[in-house]
């Protein structure tokens, strides 16, 4: 309880630039929750996918590997049910089907992500706002209370709280910005990788057909 207390006042000394901190610190943890149950819902487990798929797609049984990519979870097996769904097509047009619906995957997936980077560069700046309407507060004190050192040593303390605070929500920011952004990375990865067996696999099929 006394380290809520103390937390409050300290959050009390930053200023009014707490406030905006705050609700920056909030929309970060927000989005990182969202973001984490979109993530982990639009992940692939490609290594047990591919073992289904592998066989499938050599025998050219195109209607059960779609079938397997259907009742797989994440967009990589959604993008090659779709493909799959159009194998009739050439591979020019097969690749461009793959390659809209991997778009429109990732686009949604990178969704909110401009926030956090707005958010690692604003935070800072809030915090550094801060400070220097403290400091002109304890010069101020400093010019009325003259000969006590303390008045503006003091200020000036509780001026630097709004710039931890603002350094601090930008780094989490930055973490949770990494961190799904190296999730983004993988995934589109993942759907670059399989969408290229799959037009492989059908460039195969094309040339025993025509020989």
């Amino acid at each position: 309880m006394e380290l809520f207390i103390n937390g409050i006042e300290l959050f009390k000394k930053g200023g009014l630039v707490m406030y905006p901190l705050l609700l920056c610190s909030l929309i970060v943890m927000t989005i990182a929750v969202e973001r984490f149950l979109i993530y982990r819902k639009s992940a692939t487990d490609t290594n047990s996918l591919i073992t289904e798929l592998t066989p499938r797609l050599e025998n050219r049984d195109w209607q059960g590997a779609q079938r397997v990519c259907e009742g797989a979870s994440g967009v990589t097996a959604q993008m090659l049910a779709r493909g799959l769904a159009n194998i009739s097509f050439d591979a020019c047009d097969l690749e461009s089907t793959m390659t809209n619906s991997a778009a429109q995957s990732a686009a949604r997936l990178r969704e909110r992500l401009g926030y956090l980077d707005a958010i690692v560069t604003m935070a800072p700046l809030l915090g550094l706002l801060g400070t220097v309407i403290g400091m002109i507060s304890s010069f101020s004190i400093m010019t009325i209370k003259s000969g006590q050192p303390h008045a503006i040593t003091g200020g000036v303390g509780e001026a630097l709280v709004a710039t931890a605070t603002g350094l601090c929500v930008a780094v989490l920011a930055l973490i949770v910005h990494t961190y799904f952004s190296h999730r983004l990375d993988t995934i589109v990865n993942d759907m670059e990788q399989y969408g290229s067996m799959l037009i492989e696999a059908k460039r195969r099929s094309d040339r025993r057909e025509t020989a």
